[in-house]
């Protein structure tokens, strides 16, 4: 089986939600962070932390739907010059 391309939307919506992931991590860690450094100096950072728990995600989001697009462009160029992606599959 050979690949030569790659819907750009499948892909778009797959990099989308697997960095949206990785920004849910990032944000619950930013927003630890930002706890403890609340409770340490008694300043309220704790809303800068409740945000980016809520914000990453979608900013990393978006820019994985991004990433996504421009990435399937590349592999389509590449593939139709190369011939695809020759794939073992049982």
């Amino acid at each position: 089986m050979v690949i030569r391309g790659v819907g750009l939307w499948s892909i778009a919506k797959l990099f989308g939600v697997m960095y949206g992931l990785i920004g849910a991590l990032i944000g619950a860690f930013m927003s630890l962070l930002s706890l403890l450094g609340a409770a340490a100096s008694g300043m309220s950072e704790a809303m800068f932390g409740a945000a980016a728990i809520v914000v990453a995600p979608i900013v990393y989001g978006l820019i994985g739907a991004l990433v996504g697009i421009i990435s399937g462009l590349f592999f389509n160029l590449a593939a139709a010059i190369t011939g695809g992606v020759e794939v073992d599959a049982e």
